[in-house]
């Protein structure tokens, strides 16, 4: 028997047994870890019924609430005691709910911790309306009544076909104002402001002659007038837009007047069909990924979290691959393999190891502070003392992540320049290749699947660091995109909006926690899906290009 364990041994067979545990054991939990921000994080979207109860703690006085549970938990008798709660003799735990009850205009805040055995006479009210609002979270209650300047219009239960039509109208009124706001308008802010330093260049340099100064002063006006104009448009818009209201009162018997203006989406969560609740649950999901944040980041949507992750990814794969491929090459092709070289990979392998915000400190302090102030005095100095590049901004971003990362792309592109055979570099030069042509032609076609390796790499690695970019660029909400119509378009000096750091700020600095724990597993979700989409984009690229000198290889 011994004999028999020590040749099975001895064929490598348990190590091989060991490695695939562990290989099976990890992607278990990769797939639960998956599957649990999956299911916290979209499980937020579907509409959740609203219940109604009463709810009679002992020795208190019994109240109406009513709300989404949000979250069960059970806690011990003695917890509950000391937070001078009255529990039942000889009950050692208790279930509590989480109870999403909104109204917080009304009552002060979004959630309410109950328990479940002192809720009495549920019910789930078919007619109970949710409104999901711009400000103040949610309200629950119920719809009394349609006003139009103040006046009532239709109460009863003809309110509720009637609110859906003015609602749809304030929805598209908002969509003209945010047009207007956001794009028509930021462009001839845009445009007043190059004028501005335009006029202020002149100045500066002695060049600010009559006929310059009648001439930025002839467009300042033109656009001025389109300013106007577009202000009275929008006064109009406006007086448009807050005409309608409602009447509503909550469970408890509280009566609000709410401005059409104030709601994003209106829905009845305990009269709709199953086809109702997923319509209305790919509309929020498709919100959360299309949308702006609101209140605090903890409802609307991510996108400009999204767009800021993947243009700085972008542009630090952009910076990251000729350098990090042009000292490979010189390391492994050109220089003299002698104790300096062996110092300098030492030095490159060990750069990859420092944490990232001593990157993020560097960056700060070299590329903000000093590069960035140089550029302003030498090329900007008209928009002084108002920093243009002297401040964090997206391209430092991505320069402190392509230096976090070059040593990644080094050390890959690196072996697969070591395994090219040498024959055929030998090969290219036997025909009359130049040792520049046989390294562009032939070497580096050849190597680079290993680049596209490295490059991988990176990108798994910046697109997921927050320490350097609070210091270097990432801000809690970017008031616009850093690329839009506005000229020059890509607004490198511009700050902008990071899913990392959204997932930091909306988790541990939201005055709200309850309601922004659940955007913490869907953002988190989210970036990942990003990270492998672009780290899947990548991998095509490399086995295209393997597959393609897969020949010269042979």
């Amino acid at each position: 028997m011994s004999k028999k364990i020590s040749n099975w041994y001895n064929t490598g067979s348990p190590w091989v047994w060991l490695n695939a545990g562990a290989v099976a054991i990890s992607v278990i939990l990769v797939i639960g870890l998956l599957g649990l921000i999956a299911i916290r994080g979209l499980g937020h979207f579907w509409p959740g019924q609203i219940l109604v109860a009463d709810y009679a703690p002992p020795g208190q006085e019994r109240r109406l609430v009513a709300g989404e549970i949000s979250d069960t938990e059970t806690v011990s008798a003695n917890r509950l005691e000391a937070a001078g709660l009255t529990v039942p003799e000889g009950t050692e735990t208790l279930t509590r709910d989480l109870l999403k009850v909104g109204n917080r205009d009304v009552s002060g805040s979004d959630f309410a911790w109950v328990i479940d055995l002192w809720l009495e006479n549920r019910r789930y009210p078919e007619n109970i309306v949710a409104l999901e609002r711009r400000e103040w979270g949610n309200f629950y209650g119920y719809l009394n009544s349609i006003k139009q300047d103040g006046n009532i219009v239709v109460e009863g239960e003809a309110a509720w076909p009637e609110f859906q039509k003015r609602l749809d109208r304030a929805l598209s009124i908002y969509d003209e104002i945010y047009a207007i706001e956001k794009h028509e308008i930021g462009s001839v802010n845009s445009k007043l402001e190059r004028l501005r330093l335009e006029q202020r260049g002149l100045e500066l340099n002695g060049t600010a002659t009559p006929q310059k100064l009648a001439d930025i002063e002839a467009q300042r006006k033109v656009f001025q007038a389109e300013y106007k104009v577009m202000e009275a448009k929008l006064g109009d818009l406006y007086v448009a837009f807050n005409r309608d209201s409602l009447v509503a009162t909550t469970v408890e018997g509280t009566e609000i007047e709410q401005s059409f203006g104030k709601i994003v989406r209106a829905y009845k969560p305990n009269a709709m069909s199953l086809t109702q609740k997923i319509l209305f649950y790919l509309d929020k999901v498709g919100e959360f990924i299309t949308d702006d944040p609101r209140e605090a980041n903890t409802e609307g949507g991510v996108f400009p979290a999204i767009f800021g992750t993947v243009m700085m990814v972008i542009l630090m794969s952009i910076i990251v691959t000729p350098f990090g491929v042009i000292a490979a090459v010189y390391l492994r092709e050109y220089a003299n393999q002698g104790w300096l070289t062996r110092a300098i990979r030492v030095a490159v392998n060990n750069l990859a190891g420092v944490p990232s915000i001593v990157y993020g400190v560097f960056g700060l302090g070299f590329f903000i502070y000093f590069a960035g102030s140089q550029i302003d005095q030498v090329f900007f100095q008209e928009a002084l003392p108002a920093p243009t590049f002297g401040t964090p901004g997206l391209l430092w971003a991505s320069i402190t992540l392509a230096l976090l990362t070059l040593p990644v792309v080094i050390v890959a592109t690196e072996e697969g320049l070591s395994r090219i055979p040498s024959s055929v570099r030998e090969g290219s030069l036997a025909l009359g290749a130049t040792k520049a042509e046989t390294l562009w032609k032939v070497v580096l076609p050849m190597a680079s699947p290993a680049m596209m390796t490295g490059l991988i790499l990176a990108v798994a690695r910046a697109a997921g660091e927050v320490a350097p970019l609070m210091l270097v660029g990432v801000v809690k909400l970017a008031p616009s995109l850093p690329l839009d119509g506005n000229y020059p378009f890509l607004h490198l000096d511009q700050k902008f909006m990071h899913l990392g750091f959204h997932i930091y700020d909306v988790g541990f600095q939201s005055p709200n926690v309850e309601a922004a724990r659940p955007l913490v597993y869907a953002t988190a979700l989210l970036l990942v899906v990003v990270i492998a989409v672009l780290n899947l984009s990548a991998v095509a690229i490399r086995n295209h290009l393997r597959e393609k000198y897969k020949s010269l290889e042979a």
